[in-house]
């Protein structure tokens, strides 16, 4: 085989290695305190004033059910996602300007860590939670980063809704 060839072979693996990279990479649970730090979409919340628990399914077909949630304003909820696929998802939560920069950062970076409070990483077969405080109204999204995922469509929506007079 020439050197072309090989040199050309090579990183077509590399390339492939590093576009999937993240999809297989596992992420360990945090084993440091949530940070809670103030986002345009919320605050990271407290398991136990988790008013409610809302699933949301991730599947291979590249969709969440449900697409869209509503909350109220100052309610915390857990989100529990079930990653009903035989491939890694994840579900990120903020803006859709936050999500299409850290989209875009995850093409680049595939094989990047990020562990916030806002994000759950979840194995085929398995469940993660995010527990999260909207204490602001208004409409903010959800999807799945990994490359690929979120340009097919695994996306989502949340409404805030103002607090109740």
């Amino acid at each position: 085989m020439n050197t072309i060839k090989f040199i050309a072979i090579f990183s077509l693996l590399v390339s492939a290695e590093a576009i999937f990279g993240h999809e297989n990479s596992p992420h360990t649970p945090r084993s440091t305190p949530v940070v809670k730090e103030q986002k345009p979409w919320g605050i990271a919340g407290d398991a136990k004033a988790a008013a409610r628990t809302i699933m949301l399914r991730m599947t291979d077909d590249m969709r969440f059910t449900p697409r869209h949630i509503e909350v109220r304003e100052g309610e915390t909820v857990r989100l529990r996602a079930e990653n009903k696929g035989e491939v890694m998802h994840e579900i990120v939560i903020g803006t859709r300007a936050e999500l299409d920069a850290h989209a875009a950062l995850m093409k680049k970076h595939p094989g990047m860590e990020h562990d916030e409070p806002y994000m759950a990483h979840v194995a085929p077969g398995k469940r993660g939670d995010i527990v999260w405080q909207f204490n602001r109204p208004g409409q903010f999204d959800f999807a799945c980063l990994i490359p690929g995922h979120y340009e097919a469509g695994m996306t989502g929506t949340i409404t805030v809704l103002p607090r109740k007079p």
